[in-house]
């Protein structure tokens, strides 16, 4: 009998080849590796990555998947746990591992979150999206979103393919598209703490629409006068709107205001 894709789970299949190999093409995996991969699902990726990694835990929400999984792959270094990767415990993983994963939509944010402000983060993450979120995480100023910082800050972003809809069964109403993050080595935040930076981030996005002077100002319970002389201070036109920053005018906003 053939295994149902679970709608509520957000399943949606991935059996072309070329697609699949694109994904772990792009971790740069070698026989040392150890893959993370999430929602392994039919094991058509794991395929992929058993035959470039050295080692695959494979962590499955999906309990009759995850009993199904390891019959497929006898004699493979593979480990299947089933249960939910937001509960997963990541210092289990060892030193430099790598993530890759086709993510249901839904849960990519809270999973970008999770790996990048882990103690043991990956080296690399390889994820296949959405479309418009992979499109995001990448995002340059001028079409910034706190996804786009919060992911950015942590790590280098880059885009992979686009595989379009009709490669997966059944075909999601999207495209998705794959997007590298290779994991800083140092902090991007020298001098500056994290939830400081988080805290003026998330003012200035707290009004998307409105000017930073009035998004600031509402954020973080300052008058506009105030917080045109910060922002003055920094190098940033108060007429700006939050999506323009970079991620220098953010850590030097945050040193300002954090004085």
């Amino acid at each position: 009998m053939a295994l149902q894709n679970n709608k509520s789970l957000g399943q949606h299949w991935l059996r072309d080849r070329a697609a699949l190999s694109h994904i772990a093409d792009c971790a740069e995996l070698n026989s040392d590796d150890t893959v993370l991969e999430i929602g392994p699902g039919l094991g058509t990726l794991t395929s992929e990555l058993l035959r470039q990694a050295g080692r695959v835990v494979a962590v499955e929400f999906d309990s009759e998947l995850a009993r199904k999984l390891p019959a497929q792959f006898p004699g493979k270094n593979l480990q299947v746990i089933q249960s939910d990767i937001l509960e997963f415990d990541l210092s289990t993983m060892p030193a430099g591992y790598k993530v890759v994963a086709n993510v249901p939509y839904y849960i990519t944010s809270k999973i970008v979150k999770m790996l990048m402000t882990s103690d043991n983060k990956p080296s690399v993450t390889v994820l296949l999206v959405q479309k418009e979120v992979a499109e995001r995480l990448a995002s340059k100023p001028g079409k910034m979103s706190i996804l786009a910082v919060s992911a950015q800050l942590f790590a280098d972003v880059s885009l992979g393919e686009v595989i379009g809809a009709e490669l997966f069964t059944p075909p999601p109403k999207v495209d998705s598209q794959v997007v590298i993050l290779k994991t800083r080595q140092t902090s991007f935040l020298t001098d500056v703490n994290e939830d400081d930076f988080f805290r003026v981030v998330k003012a200035g996005f707290s009004a998307k629409r409105k000017k930073l002077r009035s998004s600031l100002s509402g954020g973080l319970k300052l008058s506009k006068p105030e917080v045109e002389t910060i922002l003055n201070q920094a190098g940033i036109s108060p007429d700006d709107r939050a999506e323009t920053l970079d991620l220098d005018a953010w850590v030097r906003l945050t040193r300002i205001v954090a004085q």
